[in-house]
């Protein structure tokens, strides 16, 4: 049997959710992600030419989010979040203005929209297991960058969100190579994401670059890269 061959009898015997089970596997052998404490120091770069560097320390078994960013004018912001009950700290003072607090998007619905963001793009595709996630049972065969890849694809329940996920996996290793998103997907919207390398670290393997896109015009929006993953 070719190599041809015995993708397309792999796909035809393997369901969306054994899909995802071999990613995980591949991503997270051991399930650190739910029970693991560790911080993932992050660099990034925008069009603009402008840098980001965030550190985030991260304990999913105790619910327990902290984001330290380096914002573009040079102050720093600390933010911590237990369950739902936020912390945050500009230049290390608790006292923070109105006009500091909506110009650097401190409040504490931001701060929570900013954890639920990072512990799901770089928690993917363990994140895929979360309640109120609709994974569609059957894969597809497809390309991602014009690379061979299966496809799953993702909706949630109302509570949860709205938009329409595609993650797409490497037909070998199962590594997640891509993923995108609508909000309303007849209109194109949305951005999708181009993954390269791997950072590994505390039983982790994740992907160590993302290039975010837009879909209407495929400009480039940001560049995330995972630079370590170490015990927190």
């Amino acid at each position: 049997m070719t190599a041809t061959h015995w993708v397309v009898a792999l796909l035809s015997t393997l369901t969306a959710e054994e899909l995802l089970s071999r990613s995980i596997a591949y991503h997270d052998p051991d399930g650190h992600w739910d029970r693991g404490a560790f911080t993932i120091t992050l660099g990034g770069s925008r069009p603009d030419g402008s840098k980001k560097h965030t550190v985030l320390r991260l304990d999913n078994a105790r619910s327990r989010f902290e984001v330290e960013r380096e914002l573009p004018d040079g102050r720093t912001m600390e933010a911590a979040v237990a369950n739902d009950t936020v912390e945050v700290r500009l230049d290390g003072k608790a006292e923070i203005s109105a006009a500091d607090t909506e110009r650097y998007r401190l409040s504490p619905e931001q701060l929570l929209r900013t954890r639920d963001f990072y512990l799901y793009v770089f928690g993917v595709p363990m994140k895929l297991r979360d309640p109120g996630t609709r994974l569609a049972p059957e894969a597809k065969e497809t390309s991602f960058q014009g690379e061979p890849a299966y496809e799953l694809r993702v909706t949630y329940d109302e509570s949860v969100g709205s938009d329409t996920w595609y993650f797409y996996l490497d037909r070998e290793t199962f590594a997640l190579v891509g993923y995108r998103f609508y909000h309303d997907e007849t209109a194109r919207d949305g951005e999708y994401v181009v993954l390269t390398g791997t950072t590994s670290g505390q039983g982790l393997t994740l992907p160590r670059e993302r290039k975010w896109y837009r879909h209407q015009d495929d400009g480039h929006v940001a560049t995330d890269i995972v630079e370590s993953i170490s015990a927190r």
